[in-house]
Protein backbone atom coordinates (compact mmCIF):
# COMPACT_ATOMS: atom_id res chain seq x y z
CA UNK A 1 0.00 0.00 0.00
CA UNK A 2 2.52 2.56 1.00
CA UNK A 3 4.91 1.45 -1.87
CA UNK A 4 1.42 2.23 -4.63
CA UNK A 5 1.53 5.94 -6.18
CA UNK A 6 -1.04 8.15 -4.82
CA UNK A 7 -2.72 10.24 -6.78
CA UNK A 8 -4.54 13.49 -6.07
CA UNK A 9 -7.56 14.06 -7.74
CA UNK A 10 -6.53 16.93 -9.14
CA UNK A 11 -3.19 15.11 -9.91
CA UNK A 12 -4.98 12.81 -11.59
CA UNK A 13 -6.96 14.96 -14.10
CA UNK A 14 -3.59 16.48 -14.75
CA UNK A 15 -2.56 13.82 -15.88
CA UNK A 16 -5.38 12.47 -18.10
CA UNK A 17 -4.81 16.09 -19.95
CA UNK A 18 -1.48 15.50 -20.41
CA UNK A 19 -1.75 12.17 -22.00
CA UNK A 20 -4.71 13.37 -23.93
CA UNK A 21 -2.73 16.38 -25.19
CA UNK A 22 -0.15 14.19 -26.06
CA UNK A 23 -2.30 11.71 -28.31
CA UNK A 24 -4.15 13.87 -29.65
CA UNK A 25 -1.58 16.89 -30.11
CA UNK A 26 -3.76 18.33 -33.83
CA UNK A 27 -6.91 18.32 -34.79
CA UNK A 28 -9.10 14.96 -35.51
CA UNK A 29 -11.95 14.21 -37.88
CA UNK A 30 -14.58 12.86 -35.75
CA UNK A 31 -17.94 11.40 -37.00
CA UNK A 32 -21.05 11.78 -34.48
CA UNK A 33 -25.07 12.66 -34.31
CA UNK A 34 -26.15 15.85 -32.86
CA UNK A 35 -28.01 14.82 -30.24
CA UNK A 36 -29.31 18.22 -28.62
CA UNK A 37 -27.95 21.63 -29.59
CA UNK A 38 -27.81 24.77 -27.29
CA UNK A 39 -26.81 28.89 -28.40
CA UNK A 40 -26.41 30.88 -25.91
CA UNK A 41 -27.26 35.03 -25.82
CA UNK A 42 -23.40 35.11 -26.37
CA UNK A 43 -23.60 33.06 -29.20
CA UNK A 44 -22.06 30.36 -28.47
CA UNK A 45 -23.03 26.74 -29.59
CA UNK A 46 -23.12 23.87 -27.33
CA UNK A 47 -23.35 20.35 -28.72
CA UNK A 48 -24.18 17.02 -26.70
CA UNK A 49 -22.95 14.31 -29.38
CA UNK A 50 -23.64 10.52 -29.48
CA UNK A 51 -22.60 7.88 -31.49
CA UNK A 52 -25.91 4.97 -31.35
CA UNK A 53 -25.68 1.14 -32.42
CA UNK A 54 -26.70 0.37 -35.69
CA UNK A 55 -30.14 -1.45 -35.25
CA UNK A 56 -30.79 -0.85 -31.57
CA UNK A 57 -30.28 2.35 -31.39
CA UNK A 58 -28.79 2.40 -28.58
CA UNK A 59 -26.29 5.01 -27.23
CA UNK A 60 -22.57 3.43 -27.10
CA UNK A 61 -20.88 6.91 -27.38
CA UNK A 62 -21.15 10.63 -26.13
CA UNK A 63 -19.44 13.69 -25.59
CA UNK A 64 -19.87 17.72 -25.25
CA UNK A 65 -18.92 19.59 -28.12
CA UNK A 66 -18.37 23.51 -28.19
CA UNK A 67 -18.65 25.90 -31.39
CA UNK A 68 -16.92 29.12 -29.92
CA UNK A 69 -19.12 32.31 -31.51
CA UNK A 70 -16.82 33.07 -33.65
CA UNK A 71 -16.26 29.82 -35.49
CA UNK A 72 -20.29 29.35 -35.10
CA UNK A 73 -21.44 32.67 -36.82
CA UNK A 74 -19.20 31.19 -39.84
CA UNK A 75 -19.91 27.64 -39.76
CA UNK A 76 -23.43 27.30 -39.57
CA UNK A 77 -24.66 29.96 -42.63
CA UNK A 78 -21.94 27.98 -44.73
CA UNK A 79 -23.19 24.51 -43.62
CA UNK A 80 -26.88 24.86 -43.91
CA UNK A 81 -26.41 27.09 -47.48
CA UNK A 82 -24.00 23.73 -49.11
CA UNK A 83 -26.57 21.15 -47.66
CA UNK A 84 -30.39 23.28 -47.63
CA UNK A 85 -30.10 21.40 -44.38
CA UNK A 86 -30.49 23.18 -41.35
CA UNK A 87 -27.54 22.81 -38.67
CA UNK A 88 -29.94 21.24 -36.17
CA UNK A 89 -30.04 18.23 -33.47
CA UNK A 90 -30.99 14.66 -35.22
CA UNK A 91 -28.48 15.01 -38.08
CA UNK A 92 -24.98 13.22 -38.25
CA UNK A 93 -21.96 15.54 -39.26
CA UNK A 94 -17.94 15.17 -40.06
CA UNK A 95 -16.38 17.52 -37.94
CA UNK A 96 -12.52 18.35 -37.05
CA UNK A 97 -11.98 19.43 -33.57
CA UNK A 98 -9.46 19.93 -30.57
CA UNK A 99 -9.52 17.20 -27.92
CA UNK A 100 -9.54 18.86 -24.99
CA UNK A 101 -9.99 18.06 -20.52
CA UNK A 102 -10.54 20.29 -18.17
CA UNK A 103 -9.64 19.24 -14.50
CA UNK A 104 -13.25 21.03 -12.95
CA UNK A 105 -15.41 20.22 -16.18
CA UNK A 106 -14.12 16.85 -18.18
CA UNK A 107 -13.81 15.75 -21.42
CA UNK A 108 -15.02 17.95 -24.70
CA UNK A 109 -14.53 18.58 -28.17
CA UNK A 110 -13.70 22.43 -29.42
CA UNK A 111 -15.32 22.13 -33.05
CA UNK A 112 -13.46 23.92 -35.55
CA UNK A 113 -14.79 23.24 -39.08
CA UNK A 114 -17.50 20.97 -40.54
CA UNK A 115 -17.66 18.63 -43.91
CA UNK A 116 -20.93 19.42 -45.56
CA UNK A 117 -20.32 16.73 -47.98
CA UNK A 118 -20.87 14.32 -45.27
CA UNK A 119 -24.03 15.53 -43.86
CA UNK A 120 -25.53 15.80 -47.59
CA UNK A 121 -24.63 11.88 -48.38
CA UNK A 122 -26.07 11.25 -45.25
CA UNK A 123 -29.58 12.92 -46.07
CA UNK A 124 -29.42 11.54 -49.60
CA UNK A 125 -28.53 8.48 -48.17
CA UNK A 126 -31.58 8.83 -45.57
CA UNK A 127 -34.19 9.94 -48.82
CA UNK A 128 -32.78 6.75 -50.53
CA UNK A 129 -33.48 4.65 -47.55
CA UNK A 130 -36.97 6.51 -47.43
CA UNK A 131 -38.03 5.51 -50.36
CA UNK A 132 -36.69 1.88 -50.23
CA UNK A 133 -38.83 0.90 -47.30
CA UNK A 134 -41.81 2.43 -48.79
CA UNK A 135 -41.42 0.79 -51.78
CA UNK A 136 -40.16 -2.72 -50.03
CA UNK A 137 -43.71 -2.25 -47.81
CA UNK A 138 -45.80 -1.90 -51.27
CA UNK A 139 -47.42 1.80 -50.90
CA UNK A 140 -45.02 4.17 -52.59
CA UNK A 141 -47.93 4.53 -55.05
CA UNK A 142 -50.90 3.84 -53.57
CA UNK A 143 -51.86 7.33 -53.38
CA UNK A 144 -51.29 7.95 -57.20
CA UNK A 145 -53.48 4.97 -57.68
CA UNK A 146 -56.42 6.89 -56.78
CA UNK A 147 -58.57 8.72 -59.18
CA UNK A 148 -59.05 12.66 -58.74
CA UNK A 149 -62.84 13.00 -59.55
CA UNK A 150 -63.65 14.78 -62.96
CA UNK A 151 -64.31 18.03 -60.91
CA UNK A 152 -62.60 18.35 -57.57
CA UNK A 153 -64.32 20.95 -56.26
CA UNK A 154 -64.44 20.62 -52.37
CA UNK A 155 -60.54 21.10 -51.31
CA UNK A 156 -58.91 20.32 -48.12
CA UNK A 157 -55.29 22.26 -47.40
CA UNK A 158 -52.28 21.75 -45.01
CA UNK A 159 -51.08 25.34 -44.89
CA UNK A 160 -49.79 27.53 -42.59
CA UNK A 161 -52.05 30.49 -41.92
CA UNK A 162 -49.64 32.81 -42.72
CA UNK A 163 -47.61 30.81 -45.57
CA UNK A 164 -47.17 33.11 -47.81
CA UNK A 165 -48.56 30.77 -50.80
CA UNK A 166 -51.73 30.10 -48.67
CA UNK A 167 -53.48 33.72 -50.30
CA UNK A 168 -52.11 33.33 -53.37
CA UNK A 169 -53.64 29.96 -53.50
CA UNK A 170 -56.89 31.20 -52.55
CA UNK A 171 -56.87 34.42 -54.69
CA UNK A 172 -56.29 32.37 -57.81
CA UNK A 173 -58.96 29.29 -57.29
CA UNK A 174 -61.96 31.45 -56.03
CA UNK A 175 -61.30 34.21 -58.22
CA UNK A 176 -61.15 31.90 -61.47
CA UNK A 177 -61.87 33.98 -64.95
CA UNK A 178 -64.41 31.43 -65.44
CA UNK A 179 -66.33 31.47 -62.49
CA UNK A 180 -66.36 27.61 -61.36
CA UNK A 181 -66.85 27.67 -57.72
CA UNK A 182 -64.66 26.02 -55.25
CA UNK A 183 -65.33 24.98 -51.50
CA UNK A 184 -62.10 24.89 -49.53
CA UNK A 185 -61.44 24.25 -45.79
CA UNK A 186 -58.24 25.07 -44.46
CA UNK A 187 -56.35 22.54 -41.44
CA UNK A 188 -53.77 24.55 -40.07
CA UNK A 189 -49.95 22.88 -39.56
CA UNK A 190 -47.23 23.88 -38.44
CA UNK A 191 -44.86 23.57 -42.38
CA UNK A 192 -41.30 23.82 -41.19
CA UNK A 193 -38.89 23.22 -38.18
CA UNK A 194 -38.78 19.50 -36.02
CA UNK A 195 -42.65 19.88 -35.17
CA UNK A 196 -43.74 20.12 -38.71
CA UNK A 197 -44.03 16.57 -39.82
CA UNK A 198 -46.31 15.64 -36.53
CA UNK A 199 -48.49 18.74 -37.26
CA UNK A 200 -49.13 17.79 -40.98
CA UNK A 201 -49.70 14.13 -39.93
CA UNK A 202 -52.36 16.25 -37.38
CA UNK A 203 -54.29 17.72 -39.79
CA UNK A 204 -54.38 15.10 -42.21
CA UNK A 205 -55.96 12.52 -39.10
CA UNK A 206 -58.38 15.77 -39.07
CA UNK A 207 -59.33 15.25 -42.44
CA UNK A 208 -59.65 11.99 -42.85
CA UNK A 209 -62.92 12.59 -40.71
CA UNK A 210 -64.25 13.52 -43.23
CA UNK A 211 -62.80 11.64 -46.09
CA UNK A 212 -66.26 11.13 -47.57
CA UNK A 213 -66.67 15.10 -47.87
CA UNK A 214 -63.63 16.13 -49.65
CA UNK A 215 -62.55 15.74 -53.52
CA UNK A 216 -58.80 16.45 -52.49
CA UNK A 217 -56.47 17.36 -50.21
CA UNK A 218 -53.65 20.18 -50.98
CA UNK A 219 -50.00 20.56 -49.09
CA UNK A 220 -49.19 24.10 -49.50
CA UNK A 221 -46.38 26.34 -48.23
CA UNK A 222 -45.18 29.61 -50.09
CA UNK A 223 -41.56 28.62 -50.51
CA UNK A 224 -38.58 29.47 -48.70
CA UNK A 225 -34.58 27.65 -48.09
CA UNK A 226 -34.22 24.57 -48.99
CA UNK A 227 -33.07 23.85 -45.24
CA UNK A 228 -37.08 24.48 -44.36
CA UNK A 229 -38.28 21.66 -46.38
CA UNK A 230 -36.45 19.00 -44.65
CA UNK A 231 -39.56 18.12 -43.01
CA UNK A 232 -41.14 16.71 -45.93
CA UNK A 233 -38.61 14.45 -46.05
CA UNK A 234 -39.82 12.19 -43.43
CA UNK A 235 -40.98 8.72 -43.52
CA UNK A 236 -44.26 8.88 -41.15
CA UNK A 237 -45.36 11.51 -43.09
CA UNK A 238 -44.77 10.11 -46.45
CA UNK A 239 -46.18 6.69 -45.33
CA UNK A 240 -49.21 8.54 -44.25
CA UNK A 241 -49.46 10.63 -47.38
CA UNK A 242 -49.58 7.33 -49.12
CA UNK A 243 -52.14 5.91 -47.00
CA UNK A 244 -54.64 8.65 -47.06
CA UNK A 245 -58.19 7.55 -48.97
CA UNK A 246 -57.97 10.89 -51.10
CA UNK A 247 -55.40 12.49 -53.49
CA UNK A 248 -52.73 14.28 -52.03
CA UNK A 249 -51.67 17.14 -54.27
CA UNK A 250 -48.31 19.04 -53.15
CA UNK A 251 -47.01 22.37 -54.06
CA UNK A 252 -44.74 23.25 -51.60
CA UNK A 253 -43.00 26.37 -53.67
CA UNK A 254 -39.52 25.25 -54.65
CA UNK A 255 -37.83 23.59 -57.90
CA UNK A 256 -34.50 22.22 -56.94
CA UNK A 257 -35.28 19.13 -55.31
CA UNK A 258 -38.82 17.02 -55.20
CA UNK A 259 -39.32 16.05 -51.15
CA UNK A 260 -40.38 12.35 -50.47
CA UNK A 261 -43.77 13.85 -49.92
CA UNK A 262 -43.40 15.34 -53.45
CA UNK A 263 -42.58 11.73 -54.69
CA UNK A 264 -45.38 9.68 -53.06
CA UNK A 265 -47.98 11.84 -53.62
CA UNK A 266 -50.80 11.88 -56.40
CA UNK A 267 -49.53 15.05 -58.07
CA UNK A 268 -46.80 17.03 -57.25
CA UNK A 269 -46.88 20.89 -58.52
CA UNK A 270 -43.97 23.53 -58.00
CA UNK A 271 -46.47 26.53 -56.28
CA UNK A 272 -49.39 27.36 -54.59
CA UNK A 273 -50.15 28.96 -57.66
CA UNK A 274 -49.94 25.94 -59.66
CA UNK A 275 -52.00 23.74 -57.69
CA UNK A 276 -55.21 26.20 -58.12
CA UNK A 277 -54.29 26.48 -61.49
CA UNK A 278 -54.71 22.77 -62.26
CA UNK A 279 -57.70 22.53 -60.38
CA UNK A 280 -58.94 25.12 -62.37
CA UNK A 281 -57.86 23.40 -65.65
CA UNK A 282 -59.72 19.85 -64.00
CA UNK A 283 -63.05 21.57 -63.77
CA UNK A 284 -62.85 23.61 -66.81
CA UNK A 285 -62.17 20.31 -69.01
CA UNK A 286 -65.28 19.27 -67.97
CA UNK A 287 -67.01 21.81 -68.50
CA UNK A 288 -65.79 22.20 -71.96
CA UNK A 289 -66.70 19.13 -72.53
CA UNK A 290 -70.31 19.52 -70.97
CA UNK A 291 -70.63 22.58 -73.54
CA UNK A 292 -69.98 19.82 -76.43
CA UNK A 293 -72.94 17.05 -75.06
CA UNK A 294 -74.94 20.40 -74.45
CA UNK A 295 -74.33 21.67 -78.29
CA UNK A 296 -74.55 18.07 -79.48
CA UNK A 297 -78.14 17.50 -77.73
CA UNK A 298 -79.49 20.66 -78.99
CA UNK A 299 -78.65 19.95 -82.56
CA UNK A 300 -79.97 16.57 -82.16
CA UNK A 301 -83.06 18.48 -80.75
CA UNK A 302 -83.30 20.86 -83.61
CA UNK A 303 -82.79 18.32 -86.38
CA UNK A 304 -85.74 16.40 -84.36
CA UNK A 305 -87.84 18.70 -84.64
CA UNK A 306 -87.03 20.31 -87.72
CA UNK A 307 -87.93 16.71 -89.15
CA UNK A 308 -91.06 16.41 -87.35
CA UNK A 309 -92.25 19.87 -88.78
CA UNK A 310 -91.76 18.93 -92.54
CA UNK A 311 -93.59 15.52 -91.92
CA UNK A 312 -96.39 17.53 -90.09
CA UNK A 313 -96.30 19.90 -93.72
CA UNK A 314 -96.11 16.55 -95.93
CA UNK A 315 -99.25 15.48 -93.93
CA UNK A 316 -100.95 18.40 -93.97
CA UNK A 317 -100.55 18.33 -97.49
CA UNK A 318 -101.60 15.07 -98.43
CA UNK A 319 -104.65 15.39 -96.15
CA UNK A 320 -105.55 18.38 -98.44
CA UNK A 321 -105.25 16.70 -101.54
CA UNK A 322 -107.23 13.44 -100.14
CA UNK A 323 -110.10 15.81 -98.86
CA UNK A 324 -110.29 17.77 -102.25
CA UNK A 325 -110.39 14.53 -104.25
CA UNK A 326 -112.55 12.51 -102.56
CA UNK A 327 -114.89 16.02 -102.60
CA UNK A 328 -114.51 15.72 -106.15
CA UNK A 329 -115.22 11.86 -106.20
CA UNK A 330 -118.98 12.60 -104.63
CA UNK A 331 -119.64 15.82 -106.50
CA UNK A 332 -119.47 13.45 -109.53
CA UNK A 333 -121.45 10.65 -108.22
CA UNK A 334 -123.98 12.76 -106.99
CA UNK A 335 -124.37 14.75 -110.51
CA UNK A 336 -124.82 11.12 -111.97
CA UNK A 337 -126.77 10.17 -109.58
CA UNK A 338 -129.34 12.93 -110.64
CA UNK A 339 -128.89 12.82 -113.77
CA UNK A 340 -129.99 9.28 -114.22
CA UNK A 341 -132.76 9.85 -112.08
CA UNK A 342 -134.35 12.52 -114.14
CA UNK A 343 -133.39 10.07 -116.72
CA UNK A 344 -136.15 7.76 -115.53
CA UNK A 345 -138.58 10.19 -114.55
CA UNK A 346 -139.31 11.34 -117.94
CA UNK A 347 -139.13 7.75 -119.24
CA UNK A 348 -141.63 6.67 -116.47
CA UNK A 349 -143.91 9.48 -117.40
CA UNK A 350 -143.60 8.60 -121.01
CA UNK A 351 -144.74 5.24 -120.69
CA UNK A 352 -147.50 6.18 -118.74
CA UNK A 353 -149.08 8.71 -121.20
CA UNK A 354 -148.47 6.14 -123.46
CA UNK A 355 -150.81 4.03 -121.55
CA UNK A 356 -152.90 6.19 -120.79
CA UNK A 357 -153.31 6.73 -124.70
CA UNK A 358 -153.83 3.44 -125.80
CA UNK A 359 -156.41 2.89 -122.58
CA UNK A 360 -158.11 5.49 -124.00
CA UNK A 361 -158.35 4.43 -127.30
CA UNK A 362 -159.05 1.09 -126.53
CA UNK A 363 -162.33 2.01 -123.89
CA UNK A 364 -163.73 4.62 -125.78
CA UNK A 365 -167.13 2.75 -124.39
CA UNK A 366 -166.12 4.12 -121.02
CA UNK A 367 -168.44 6.69 -119.35
CA UNK A 368 -166.56 10.14 -119.39
CA UNK A 369 -166.76 10.17 -115.76
CA UNK A 370 -164.54 7.06 -115.11
CA UNK A 371 -161.74 8.70 -118.00
CA UNK A 372 -162.02 11.76 -115.83
CA UNK A 373 -161.24 10.08 -112.64
CA UNK A 374 -158.42 8.53 -114.25
CA UNK A 375 -157.11 11.15 -115.68
CA UNK A 376 -157.39 12.93 -112.02
CA UNK A 377 -155.58 10.02 -110.61
CA UNK A 378 -152.99 10.35 -113.00
CA UNK A 379 -152.10 13.66 -111.83
CA UNK A 380 -152.22 12.88 -108.66
CA UNK A 381 -149.50 10.15 -109.59
CA UNK A 382 -147.84 13.15 -111.18
CA UNK A 383 -147.52 15.23 -108.22
CA UNK A 384 -146.69 12.24 -106.32
CA UNK A 385 -143.55 11.21 -108.66
CA UNK A 386 -142.44 15.13 -108.84
CA UNK A 387 -142.32 15.43 -105.29
CA UNK A 388 -140.48 11.96 -104.57
CA UNK A 389 -138.35 13.00 -106.74
CA UNK A 390 -137.57 16.79 -105.75
CA UNK A 391 -137.24 15.37 -101.90
CA UNK A 392 -134.15 12.16 -103.29
CA UNK A 393 -132.55 15.51 -104.98
CA UNK A 394 -132.57 17.31 -101.94
CA UNK A 395 -131.60 14.68 -99.67
CA UNK A 396 -128.94 13.61 -101.80
CA UNK A 397 -127.51 17.46 -101.69
CA UNK A 398 -127.69 17.79 -97.57
CA UNK A 399 -125.64 14.80 -97.94
CA UNK A 400 -123.03 15.96 -100.07
CA UNK A 401 -123.55 18.99 -97.50
CA UNK A 402 -122.81 16.71 -94.28
CA UNK A 403 -119.88 14.56 -95.88
CA UNK A 404 -117.94 18.08 -96.23
CA UNK A 405 -118.84 18.79 -92.99
CA UNK A 406 -117.63 15.76 -91.69
CA UNK A 407 -114.59 15.96 -93.79
CA UNK A 408 -113.88 19.41 -92.74
CA UNK A 409 -113.94 18.16 -89.05
CA UNK A 410 -112.01 15.09 -89.15
CA UNK A 411 -109.25 17.36 -90.58
CA UNK A 412 -109.36 19.96 -88.33
CA UNK A 413 -109.45 17.18 -85.62
CA UNK A 414 -106.46 15.61 -87.43
CA UNK A 415 -104.70 18.77 -87.67
CA UNK A 416 -104.97 19.12 -84.09
CA UNK A 417 -104.31 15.72 -83.23
CA UNK A 418 -100.69 16.55 -85.29
CA UNK A 419 -100.10 19.55 -83.43
CA UNK A 420 -100.90 18.21 -79.71
CA UNK A 421 -98.12 15.08 -80.95
CA UNK A 422 -95.54 18.02 -82.07
CA UNK A 423 -96.07 19.76 -78.90
CA UNK A 424 -95.84 16.56 -76.69
CA UNK A 425 -92.90 15.32 -78.75
CA UNK A 426 -91.03 18.64 -77.83
CA UNK A 427 -92.06 18.29 -74.31
CA UNK A 428 -90.49 14.86 -74.08
CA UNK A 429 -87.55 16.54 -75.87
CA UNK A 430 -87.10 18.77 -73.07
CA UNK A 431 -87.72 16.26 -70.32
CA UNK A 432 -85.33 14.01 -71.62
CA UNK A 433 -82.54 16.55 -71.68
CA UNK A 434 -79.65 15.84 -69.42
CA UNK A 435 -79.38 19.22 -67.39
CA UNK A 436 -83.50 18.88 -66.78
CA UNK A 437 -83.41 15.48 -65.66
CA UNK A 438 -80.62 16.00 -63.38
CA UNK A 439 -81.58 18.84 -61.80
CA UNK A 440 -84.85 16.54 -60.70
CA UNK A 441 -82.89 14.29 -58.77
CA UNK A 442 -82.55 12.04 -61.29
CA UNK A 443 -78.42 11.50 -62.30
CA UNK A 444 -76.29 10.19 -65.48
CA UNK A 445 -73.93 6.94 -65.05
CA UNK A 446 -70.73 7.10 -67.14
CA UNK A 447 -68.46 3.71 -67.39
CA UNK A 448 -65.54 4.76 -68.95
CA UNK A 449 -66.49 8.21 -69.74
CA UNK A 450 -69.70 6.32 -71.74
CA UNK A 451 -73.52 7.09 -70.85
CA UNK A 452 -75.00 3.61 -69.53
CA UNK A 453 -78.14 2.62 -71.05
CA UNK A 454 -78.07 -1.16 -70.37
CA UNK A 455 -76.87 -3.70 -67.91
CA UNK A 456 -75.24 -5.56 -70.77
CA UNK A 457 -72.82 -2.52 -70.82
CA UNK A 458 -71.47 -3.49 -67.11
CA UNK A 459 -69.96 -5.96 -65.43
CA UNK A 460 -69.46 -6.61 -61.71
CA UNK A 461 -66.61 -5.28 -60.44
CA UNK A 462 -66.22 -1.76 -63.27
CA UNK A 463 -66.21 1.37 -61.90
CA UNK A 464 -69.16 3.64 -62.24
CA UNK A 465 -69.06 7.20 -62.24
CA UNK A 466 -72.65 9.26 -61.11
CA UNK A 467 -73.05 12.75 -62.56
CA UNK A 468 -75.54 14.45 -60.24
CA UNK A 469 -76.53 18.40 -60.17
CA UNK A 470 -73.92 19.50 -57.81
CA UNK A 471 -71.40 16.78 -58.59
CA UNK A 472 -70.26 13.21 -59.38
CA UNK A 473 -70.16 10.24 -57.48
CA UNK A 474 -68.09 7.45 -57.89
CA UNK A 475 -69.14 3.18 -57.37
CA UNK A 476 -68.34 0.13 -57.99
CA UNK A 477 -70.62 -2.31 -59.36
CA UNK A 478 -71.37 -5.47 -56.96
CA UNK A 479 -74.14 -6.83 -58.63
CA UNK A 480 -76.31 -6.40 -61.64
CA UNK A 481 -79.84 -7.54 -62.44
CA UNK A 482 -81.62 -7.97 -65.46
CA UNK A 483 -85.71 -7.97 -65.67
CA UNK A 484 -86.91 -11.40 -64.95
CA UNK A 485 -83.30 -12.84 -64.18
CA UNK A 486 -81.13 -11.86 -62.04
CA UNK A 487 -77.40 -12.54 -61.90
CA UNK A 488 -75.15 -12.21 -58.72
CA UNK A 489 -71.36 -12.96 -57.99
Amino acid sequence: MTNTRQYSLYELQVQVKNTLEDVFAGLVWIRAEIGEITVNRSGHCYLDLVETEPGSGQVVARARATIWSYTFRMLKPYFETTTGQAFTQGIKILFQAKVEYHEVFGFSLNVRDIDPAYTMGDLARQRREILRKLEEEGVLEMNKELELPLVPQKIAIVSSPTAAGLQDFLDQLHNNPQGFIFYTKLFPAVMQGSEAAGSIIGALERIYGYDDFFDAVVIIRGGGAQIDLACFDNYDLAYHVTQFPLPVLTGIGHDKDDSVVDLVAHTRLKTPTAVAEFLISGVNAFATKLSELEQQFLELVTDQIAENRERLADLATELNYRVLRLIQIRKSQLDLAGLQLNNSVGSFLKAKQAEVRDCAGQTQSLTTRFVTKQEHGLEVLKGQLLFVTKGKIYQGGKQVEQWVRILKIKTFEQLRFEKQRLSGDEEKLRLIDPQNIIRRGFSINLRNGKIIKSVDQIEVGDLLETLLSDGTVESKVINKQRYGNEKRD
